[in-house]
């Protein structure tokens, strides 16, 4: 069922007017495209892990998956960015395909990333910690099939926290409807209170998958959290590089308990991000595709967005923190 009626970005946001604020031209070693970046503040600057895919972007066409890698920028203003000169992450062996959709966590002063990687028996989540984006030690991976995984900024109760998005295709049915789940760790190693968090039934603007996005940020109300919804509409045809993309992905906002994040506070019923810019509309891989990677709560209490636009490009957005709690909060 295609979702009805029209859907707009919220009035509370703001696009940063400079926007991308990363493409593949910012890039030394030529990628065909950039986005799906974490972003975080570590060692007294912005830093920003991002994904890199290549091909020709004139021809409009990609390399085999088992290029993609990621690569970093580091930036003073979260906005300008200084591009290192070659790609710092990817794992290489005859079973992992590709490493790609990285999302970053400082915890006691550490930089975590949570990273996906496609296999060849399935697409698995990995989790890693670095203290310079030089060495990085892998401390746990999940089983197929499981990605989008995004840490807590803090142990709760003790424990480390994670949102997750698992892909059971036999238990529904061989379709999509994927949800967003949340588990638990003594020591990021080893994971398990694996509990439902938000069910796709639960979001009016989805129709055929939800999963985490940004990681959650401190509140004195809660965790504030997005997520990516997508639709899908059998009557939409080519739009981007491929024969046919028949999906919209779009940015939602939700709140979770200080104390039991297992526990949703409240939820906007209506998208916090929906594609209407040209770069996130248009000429892109795959057109009308908003994905949040990055959240960022300044001093002043502005909230800083990050996110992948049209699987090509990286982007910002910006909203008042109180401003983004009122959405998710009871009326």
């Amino acid at each position: 069922m295609s979702i009805s009626g029209s859907l707009k970005s919220s009035p509370l946001i703001t696009r940063y007017p400079g926007n991308p604020i990363l493409t593949a031209d910012d890039v030394p070693y030529m990628p065909a495209l950039v986005f799906n970046a974490g972003v975080t503040k570590y060692a007294g600057q912005y830093v920003m892990m991002f994904r890199n895919d290549y091909g020709d972007a004139g021809k409009q066409t990609l390399l085999p998956i088992n290029t993609t890698n990621l690569g970093l920028a580091t930036s003073q203003d979260g906005i300008h960015w200084n591009v290192h000169e070659k790609p710092c992450f990817g794992i290489e062996n005859e079973e992992i395909i590709r490493t790609y959709d990285p999302r970053l966590t400082v915890i006691d002063g550490r930089c975590y990333l949570c990273f996906a990687v496609d296999t060849k028996h399935g697409v698995r989540g990995g989790v890693a910690v670095t203290d310079d984006f030089v060495s990085f030690e892998v401390l746990s991976m999940s089983a197929p099939d499981n990605r989008n995984m995004v840490l807590f900024p803090e142990r709760i109760g003790g424990k480390y926290i994670r949102l997750e998005r698992p892909f059971p295709v036999y238990g529904k049915g061989g379709r999509d409807s994927f949800d967003i789940w949340i588990s638990d760790s003594p020591d990021l190693k080893y994971w398990g209170n694996t509990e439902l968090l938000l069910g796709i039934e639960n979001v009016p603007f989805a129709n055929d998958k939800l999963g985490p996005a940004a990681p959650p940020i401190r509140t004195p109300h809660g965790w504030l959290t997005t997520f990516h919804a997508v639709d899908i509409d059998a009557s939409r045809g080519k739009n981007g590089w491929e024969p046919c993309w028949r999906k919209r992905y779009s940015a939602g906002i939700m709140l979770l308990d200080l104390d039991n994040p297992y526990r949703i506070v409240g939820m906007c019923h209506e998208p916090l991000l929906m594609p209407e810019a040209s770069y996130e509309t248009d000429g892109g891989f795959r057109n009308d595709v908003i994905f949040p990677g990055g959240m960022i709560l300044e001093d002043d209490g502005e909230v800083k967005i990050y996110y992948g636009a049209a699987d090509t490009v990286e982007c910002l957005a910006t909203a008042q923190v109180d401003d983004l709690l009122r959405l998710c909060l009871p009326k």
